[in-house]
């Protein structure tokens, strides 16, 4: 599996807590002319999408930490399918010279980090009540966590290509965050969503009630 591809992010790895992270106006702008370098020229952009941000990515990676790889996961088929990011598109549309588009990356980056904390937000809110243990949290509240993630990812990927893979990603994130192991996280996920979310169409309300369900009985039998 490519270390870069962004599908294979786990919690660990992305955790705004565990990964601190902050650039001003001056930082960015510093950013950006470390990027600028190392960015493929149009040509070579829409020759070989696949592989030519790949040393940005590592870049940012190695700087930042891997959460970074995610900085040009935009909305629908872009470089991966089924993001969050609308500053990028994609190599062959966005890259044009290197000054104009390395801003364009740090602009990506940032908004991707944004994504990473506002879901931590959400994570915590959707935490136990009072403090109790993740044990202790019945099957109504694991559902009413579920579908509130599943809607707010279809919402923010648009429900374009490839959205349900980030879709899932999310809900085993949001599993690790309250302990579970990331093998059984991913288990429960599966057995939950198993196929039910298409791209390009967001869950009707049934779709996202079936899911959660499977989802608060997986979690159920696991803590």
């Amino acid at each position: 599996m490519n270390e870069l591809w962004a599908h294979a992010l786990t919690w660990a790895e992305v955790d705004p807590a565990r990964h601190p992270f902050g650039l001003d106006d001056d930082a960015a702008k510093e950013l950006a002319s470390l990027v600028a370098p190392l960015l493929p020229s149009a040509e070579v952009a829409a020759d070989d999408r696949w592989r030519s941000l790949d040393p940005v990515t590592a870049f940012l990676a190695g700087r930042y930490g891997r959460w970074a790889c995610g900085w040009n996961w935009s909305v629908g088929e872009g470089d991966v399918d089924g993001g969050i990011v609308e500053a990028w598109c994609c190599a062959s549309h966005s890259a044009t010279t290197p000054d104009e588009t390395a801003p364009l990356v740090v602009q990506a980056l940032q908004e991707w980090r944004g994504w990473l904390e506002d879901l931590a937000k959400r994570f915590a809110a959707l935490a136990p009540p009072d403090d109790a243990p993740a044990s202790s949290m019945d099957a109504r509240h694991w559902e009413r966590a579920c579908t509130r993630l599943v809607t707010l990812v279809a919402d923010r990927t648009h429900a374009e290509s490839g959205w349900y893979g980030h879709c899932t990603q999310v809900l085993g994130w949001f599993l690790a965050y309250h302990g579970v192991e990331e093998d059984q996280a991913q288990e429960i996920v599966e057995k939950a969503v198993g196929g039910r979310f298409d791209s390009w169409i967001a869950p009707d309300v049934t779709t996202v009630d079936a899911v959660s369900s499977r989802f608060a009985r997986g979690v159920g039998g696991a803590i």
